[in-house]
C-alpha cells in the first residue's frame, strides 16, 4: 500500500475508498476502550452510502476517523458529555498547531520530575478542565484510563513506566486527524440523547456508551451516570424510525461474559468482533481472545445482510 502523505491532503483523498481498510487509525487521543485497532472491523458492517455518521459517545473518535477515511462525502458528527474532552477534538479541527504545541510544552516541562509534573497537571485540570492538560493526563496515566471520584475530579494515577507520545508524534496525529476530520465535522459535548434526537434518514449512529458496571457507583470511569434500561427505551424508539444504528456494548474473554446482552424484543443482529488477545488473561497465563459485541438495528441489518462479504 502507498504509504501516507501526512504533509498532502490530497494522498489521503486518493486513499479513500481504496485501501482505507489497511490503514492503522493513529488516534491523537489516547483513550481506554478505544476501537482503533477494530475500527475497520466495525466499518466493514456498514453500507457504503451514508449521509451523515454520529458518534455520540465519540471518545477517541476512532470510528468517526475510518469512516472519514473510508467516504471522503460523508458528514461527521463527533459528541462526547465530556466537555474537556471535546475541547481538544475542537482544537484539533480548528486550531491543531496550538493543542500540539501545548502539549508538546507540557511534554518537555516533565522531564526530570514526571511524577510530580502529572500531580501538579491532574489538579490544574481539576480546577481549570483545560483540554491540553487533559490530553496530556491521557497520555501519562495508567491504561489511558478516564476515571473521575466522586467529586468529578480526574484521579486516575500516571504510568511511571513512560512518558506519554513524544511531541512529533503526537502531532503527527493531530495533524492527521485535523486534515482527515476539518472541512465536514462538527463537536458537541451534549447529553447523548440530544444528538440521537437528531437522526434523520440517510444517517448511521454508532453507539460505545460505557459498558455496564462502569459507569455508577464507586467506578466512575464515565463522565456522568449512565442507565442501560433508558437506553434500550431510546433504541426501541429509533427501531420505531427504521433507523440505521450500530451499538458495542458488551462482551467475552473466552467463556468469560461481560455484562448483560441486549434485550431480545428490540430484535437486534448480534456480531462477534475478534479484538485480539486478553493483556489480563496472558497476565494470568492464559491464552484468551477477547470478543466485543457489535449490534445492528434491525434496519441496518437488512441492508447489510445483502451484502455477500458483511456475512
Amino acid at each position: 500500500m502507498a504509504e501516507l502523505n501526512y504533509t498532502n491532503i490530497s494522498t489521503a483523498t486518493d486513499l479513500f475508498g481504496q485501501a482505507a481498510e489497511q490503514i492503522s487509525i493513529m488516534q491523537p487521543v489516547p483513550y481506554q476502550g478505544s476501537k482503533r485497532r477494530i475500527a475497520q472491523d466495525i466499518a466493514s458492517w456498514f453500507p457504503d452510502k451514508i449521509r451523515r455518521f454520529l458518534e455520540p459517545f465519540a471518545g477517541s473518535a476512532a470510528m468517526s476517523l475510518a469512516m472519514a477515511l473510508r467516504n471522503s462525502d460523508i458528514e461527521i458528527w463527533i459528541n462526547d458529555i465530556n466537555a474537556p474532552l471535546i475541547g481538544i477534538w475542537h482544537y484539533i479541527l480548528k486550531d491543531p498547531k496550538k493543542i500540539s504545541d501545548q502539549y508538546e510544552h507540557l511534554w518537555t516541562d516533565q522531564i526530570g520530575r514526571e511524577r510530580q509534573f502529572y500531580n501538579e497537571i491532574r489538579n490544574r485540570f481539576n480546577k481549570h478542565h483545560e483540554p491540553s492538560d487533559l490530553l496530556y493526563l491521557l497520555a501519562r496515566c495508567v491504561k489511558a484510563s478516564v476515571r473521575y471520584n466522586s467529586k468529578g475530579e480526574f484521579n486516575n494515577s500516571p504510568d511511571n513506566r513512560r512518558r506519554g507520545a513524544r511531541p512529533e508524534e503526537m502531532r503527527r496525529r493531530i495533524m492527521l486527524a485535523h486534515r482527515i476530520l476539518a472541512e465536514r465535522t462538527i463537536v458537541t459535548s451534549l447529553d447523548y440523547e440530544n444528538v440521537v434526537e437528531q437522526y434523520r434518514a440517510g444517517d448511521l449512529l454508532y453507539m460505545d456508551p460505557p459498558y455496564q458496571g462502569v459507569s455508577n457507583g464507586r467506578d466512575t470511569r464515565y463522565y456522568t451516570s449512565f442507565s442501560h434500561k433508558h437506553f434500550c427505551t431510546i433504541l426501541d424508539r429509533l427501531n420505531n424510525l427504521d433507523a440505521m444504528y450500530a451499538v458495542s456494548y458488551d462482551g467475552r474473554t473466552g467463556a468469560k461474559m461481560y455484562g448483560e446482552p441486549m434485550p431480545a424484543d428490540l430484535k437486534l443482529f448480534k456480531v462477534e468482533i475478534c479484538a485480539g488477545r486478553s493483556t489480563q488473561a496472558t497476565l494470568l497465563g492464559r491464552n484468551s481472545l477477547t470478543y466485543e459485541s457489535l449490534y445492528l438495528s434491525p434496519a441496518l441489518a437488512g441492508i447489510t445482510n445483502s451484502i455477500p462479504w458483511a456475512v
